[in-house]
């Protein structure tokens, strides 16, 4: 696509680089952007030239920056991922989920994919999941020049399909998972209406070491729906939940009615691997 009203192109190198001027984006692997025209933008900043590591094994879990390719993360969960970490598989089942080939992968970033906020967003999926929380720079820093940041879930920074709680000029940095939901039995089951298509339900759910659990429901919902349980719950609570959820939506990838059936039968079949697995 050739975006005719762009104009400007910057590569950010340092925090001053991050205001953004009027008429200007953040940019990182652009596969959306560059994907149909964008009329109010004149100027691309480029996140991908600040340098931030991709991957960061933390004492608390680990951070995902935000510049990080789709390909790259699952690179590190086919290979690199620690052993006690039995969840890192997930972001295999996520990126599967995107309707998207290996040449998007290599390019598509998870801060991108999170950022657009569709809800069929395989890295939106995947964070839900295991309760990633994303790390937001505010646009104004402090006396010092350091950038304040602010820290929400990404369950909670999606708000619609497309909609999401970032203000212009804010810039999401990383997405941190913690070691707890990285050591959990976690299992993701997708549905579309065709073969290769865009998800039209993704049900992720999962078991603590502790023995509690979390199940969510993305892409067939407009923002994530998730539900918290001490434990593993029987399957007419958890049938009961999903069927009752609000914000199942229809669109040409799917009818409400549609995305909540296969929601509930999506979310069974999890319950019953994870059940198997324990």
């Amino acid at each position: 696509m050739d975006i005719t009203t762009i104009r400007d192109f910057r590569a950010a190198r340092t925090d001053a680089d991050l205001a953004l001027t009027p008429g200007e984006t953040f940019m990182a692997g652009g596969t959306w952007l560059m994907s149909e025209p964008q009329p109010a933008t004149t100027g691309f900043v480029d996140l991908t030239t600040m340098g931030w590591p991709d991957l960061e094994i933390t004492d608390a879990g680990l951070r995902i920056g935000a510049t990080c390719t789709i390909a790259r993360l699952v690179r590190w969960a086919q290979q690199e991922a620690p052993t006690p970490w039995t969840a890192a598989p997930l972001a295999v089942d996520a990126a599967n989920a995107l309707l998207a080939s290996f040449k998007i992968w290599n390019t598509a970033t998870v801060g991108g994919n999170i950022c657009r906020s569709f809800a069929a967003a395989g890295m939106v999926s995947l964070s839900v999941a295991l309760d990633g929380v994303a790390v937001i720079w505010t646009p104004e820093p402090d006396a010092a020049g350091v950038f304040v940041e602010r820290r929400e879930p990404v369950a909670d920074i999606v708000v619609g399909n497309g909609v999401n709680t970032l203000a212009r000029g804010e810039i999401l940095r990383a997405i941190e998972i913690p070691d707890s939901a990285l050591r959990s039995q976690a299992v993701l089951k997708k549905i579309a209406l065709a073969e290769h298509g865009r998800s039209g339900a993704v049900v992720t759910g999962r078991i603590d070491p502790d023995g509690s659990a979390v199940f969510a429901v993305t892409a067939a919902t407009a923002a994530p729906t998730v539900w918290r349980f001490p434990h593993l719950p029987g399957e007419p609570t958890l049938t009961h939940a999903v069927a009752d959820a609000s914000g199942y939506y229809t669109d040409p990838l799917g009818a409400a009615d549609w995305r909540r059936g296969v929601s509930v039968e999506l979310a069974r079949r999890v319950r019953t691997q994870l059940e198997d697995a324990a």
